[in-house]
């Protein structure tokens, strides 16, 4: 339950409930990370399955003890949010839980293939599947057969309290720059950071005092700082762990950069959007929902430096339409992407499917 968009929308997700009607409790694998302690403070029940393996004791054990909570708590519905809980729902089945929904937050090719076909059969044994957005609901219809009515789309949402545009200041780090260009994500090839570096060396030669600024810890951290170095940024680059404080950086962001090759509905996105950040996105998947290309940010070619390179040109160059369109996207997902208005919508599958097994 720590750094990752899926664990984020879990905890937001559990604490804006409607009280009247839910009460949530959140299952997880391992009590750890900075949302445990959001639960914690909203007083949500946390249950912890000791599954370390599909093929082992935890795995029956874990099975048990779901069977155990969910009858003590008179539980009618269970959610999972992520492909290793989505491969539980079997579990879930075996405890007769009355609703089963899975959740496919990203296109399938990220999935491990051992675990495709597990994922496949959960597809038959729930009775709905919660998308984040149109481009997953057409890859599970046009790539994997998923009936249509099966699909239920709810984009993902953002905390207010957290996420927005006023009170940006610049750490002292990046104090002096003239812009901050910068990215904020899980460090995997798939979100394609070097492309934002071979990018930055090249409109760096052009502007001076330009800064970099890369948070986030993963397998591509120490790959990504040496690529800084062999291409003589690495002074203009601040490379920082993971953190909880995510909204802090983004307000010290002029020009947030999602460069991914594959992607759903980016929870980092559209954070930078609501933090008053002017964004650049490969056009890929979800990210095309989220930015209208010229309205609320750019869009450029997956993979291709020379097309990024433009973009980031075009923004340096001309701070009104900067800023321009880093009011428009902190408006549009204000308004579009509430709490309120995301768990409303949410509400609204759980009551429907619910209803529909009371019939």
């Amino acid at each position: 339950m720590g750094a990752g968009g899926s664990e984020r929308q879990v905890a937001t997700l559990a604490r804006y409930l409607n009280r009247t009607n839910f009460q949530p409790h959140v299952a997880c694998f391992q009590e750890t990370g900075w949302r445990i302690d959001d639960l914690r403070q909203s007083r949500i029940p946390i249950l912890t399955l000791p599954l370390t393996g599909f093929v082992n004791f935890s795995c029956l054990r874990s099975i048990r003890m779901l069977g155990q909570y969910v009858r003590e708590h008179n539980i009618q519905l269970v959610h999972s949010f992520d492909f290793p809980a989505n491969i539980f729902n079997m579990a879930s089945r075996l405890a007769r839980i009355p609703v089963v929904l899975s959740s496919q937050r990203s296109f399938r090719t990220l999935i491990p293939p051992k675990y495709r076909a597990a994922v496949r059969l959960s597809d038959r044994v729930v009775d709905g599947i919660v998308v984040n957005c149109k481009a997953v609901q057409r890859h599970l219809i046009e790539q994997h057969s998923v009936p249509e009515h099966k699909i239920h789309l709810c984009y993902n949402t953002l905390d207010r309290t957290r996420f927005y545009p006023h009170g940006r200041q610049r750490p002292e780090e990046l104090q002096g720059a003239t812009l901050v260009i910068g990215a904020i994500c899980v460090l995997r090839p798939v979100k394609s950071i070097a492309t934002l570096l071979d990018a930055f060396a090249r409109v760096s030669r052009n502007y001076s005092r330009l800064r970099l600024v890369i948070v986030g810890n993963g397998e591509q951290r120490k790959f990504l700082e040496d690529r800084a170095q062999e291409l003589g940024v690495a002074s203009d680059c601040l490379f920082r762990d993971a953190t909880d404080t995510v909204g802090e950086w983004l307000r010290a962001i002029d020009i947030f950069v999602l460069p991914s090759l594959s992607e759903a509905f980016s929870n980092a996105l559209m954070e930078a959007m609501a933090c008053g950040c002017c964004v650049i996105a490969s056009r890929v998947g979800g990210s095309e929902e989220l930015v209208r290309h010229r309205e609320t940010g750019l869009l450029f070619e997956p993979g291709s430096v020379a097309s990024l390179t433009e973009a980031l040109s075009a923004l340096i160059d001309d701070s009104c339409l900067r800023g321009a369109l880093a009011q428009k996207a902190s408006e549009w997902v204000s308004r579009e992407l509430s709490p309120e208005r995301t768990v409303t919508r949410m509400e609204e599958i759980y009551e429907n499917l619910l209803r529909s097994k009371s019939l």
